[in-house]
């Protein structure tokens, strides 16, 4: 059985932690290769997707990908730029209090998904500009995957 308390506590660790002093298109482009060269490497086809105020700065989908996943990152991109959020922690919400989007949100589901993988990019100081989200895999690995290039990068790069 999940610990949702334990879980959300560690998700909003992860947004608070997991931000950047500015965000630059080379810094996409630079984390966006990272997160495709991890992928490879691991044999995960993946569609990765890195957008700052609604401009999209990166963008590309791994051999064994399909159109599908782009469908599947515009629903978590949603989430995020509504909720300032990572889309993971939206989804734990709702299944924390047994409800969905359409209940919780007055949203539609054809829109909206709070499965994981988007993950809000953060400028210390300023808020949420955009969103680094991958899709293709289990949701927890998806959001995985996004928190662990993202904490890499924040590591190589200070």
């Amino acid at each position: 059985m999940v610990d949702y308390k334990k879980l959300l506590k560690e998700l909003e660790e992860q947004e608070r932690t997991l931000q950047f002093t500015k965000f630059t298109n080379d810094m996409a482009l630079e984390l966006g290769l990272e997160i495709i060269g991890k992928a490879k490497k691991e044999g995960k086809a993946i569609t990765v997707d890195i957008t700052r105020n609604g401009h999209q700065l990166f963008h590309y989908s791994c051999e064994g990908t399909c159109m599908d996943y782009d469908q599947w990152i515009i629903k978590k991109n949603n989430f995020v730029n509504r909720c300032n959020k990572s889309s993971f922690h939206i989804g734990t919400i709702l299944r924390q209090r047994g409800t969905t989007v359409e209940e919780e949100y007055l949203v539609s589901s054809l829109d909206y998904s709070p499965n994981g993988g988007a993950f809000p990019i953060t400028i210390k100081n300023v808020g949420v500009v955009g969103t680094i989200t991958i899709s293709g895999l289990p949701q927890e690995q998806d959001h995985q995957m996004a928190v662990d290039c993202i904490k890499g990068y924040l590591e190589n790069h200070s």
